[in-house]
């Protein structure tokens, strides 16, 4: 997402993190990622009904969007995964993102518009005659920018925010574990178009796969990961307010900073020096590829005598399996599989 990196990554991580596919999603992941995939569900009760629904820690009365607008990959995930196509007009992707066409709901993609490749907008939203808009805080809505949900509420435009987005959300601040946001999410997206049987099935499909990992992690001390997004005068990574945080935990890793009550923020090098990873997980995306930051870290004296680089140890995580959308699960399964041969 544009913005200078340093500056908007320090405000959020969505805003400028655009990361190519890394690999193919796991069979398991098709197979109920796809469910959703190319056929619309019929909403359950009348339209016409408001449903209250909590957007953050704020509730809000929905009713039945008919023409959402989806900023990023992992919004338009969530609506495409619980089958909602019909409901969606179009989407916004900024350039630096994953082609649509790498997505498991790539034929749903290909159903909607493309608004726009550049951030979210008021205008966009209007012209579009949007009734509803999925975004994260500071990952599309912006003070700065003059989008939030409250502006939309004036202009009786719905809104929702990812619940893993919510941890500062001014007045109605919500804090949950990156997982359990996302499934939130889904269970809240189900509730507001009336499609809560289909977000029951998909979100209990994911806590599956999400406890088949955690029950196959390695036993003992726990690897110590380090995950690196960005930087080089300082490091970005993941606090405990991210997916990361809960892939590497459930994988059976430690994240090296998982003390941070935070989402993406800075560090420093002398502390990822002290951690001493044993692994490093690098976010890929599209205007900083992965083989470049690798070549850095193996370059640079602050970090060519890490215990990950030395032995080689990179994990390269996809940045739509890195947001909060049901791919977090895809990387969960991998990273899982890679501490698994680790180990041997």
């Amino acid at each position: 997402m544009p913005l200078t990196r340093p500056l908007n990554h320090a405000l959020n991580h969505a805003l400028n993190h655009a990361r190519r596919r890394a690999f193919a999603g796991s069979t398991a992941a098709a197979a109920l990622l796809l469910s959703g995939c190319g056929a619309d569900i019929a909403t359950d009760g009348k339209k016409s009904e408001k449903t209250t629904v909590n957007r953050c820690g704020e509730p809000v009365e929905y009713t039945v969007p008919k023409r959402t607008v989806a900023y990023e990959g992992g919004s338009a995930d969530k609506l495409f995964s619980l089958g909602l196509t019909k409901h969606v007009y179009g989407y916004v992707m900024p350039p630096a993102n994953p082609p649509v066409s790498e997505s498991p709901w790539a034929s749903e993609y290909a159903k909607v518009k493309k608004l726009s490749d550049d951030l979210l907008n008021k205008e966009l939203v209007v012209d579009a005659k949007a009734d509803f808009v999925v975004a994260g805080w500071n990952s599309g809505f912006s003070d700065q920018r003059g989008i939030t949900p409250e502006i939309l509420d004036k202009l009786r435009i719905q809104s929702f925010m990812h619940t893993e987005s919510c941890y500062n959300y001014p007045k109605y601040a919500e804090k949950k574990a990156p997982f359990e946001a996302l499934y939130t999410d889904l269970e809240r997206l189900g509730k507001i178009f009336k499609a809560k049987e289909k977000a029951k099935k998909v979100v209990d499909g994911l806590r599956e796969r999400e406890q088949a990992v955690a029950s196959k992690a390695p036993r003992g001390k726990r690897v110590p990961v380090f995950l690196y997004d960005s930087g080089t005068d300082q490091p970005f990574t993941a606090g405990n307010q991210v997916p990361p945080d809960d892939i590497i935990k459930k994988a059976g890793g430690k994240n090296v900073f998982s003390n941070l009550d935070q989402r993406w923020t800075q560090v420093n090098w002398e502390s990822v020096t002290k951690a001493e990873p044993e692994v490093v997980i690098i976010l890929d995306y599209g205007d900083k590829p992965a083989k470049k930051k690798i070549d850095f870290l193996k370059k640079s004296p602050q970090t060519r005598e890490l215990p990950a680089v030395k032995k080689n140890n990179f994990f390269i995580l996809d940045y739509n399996e890195g947001i909060s959308g049901p791919r977090n699960i895809d990387g969960l399964e991998k990273f899982g599989k890679y501490l698994r041969d680790l180990e041997r």
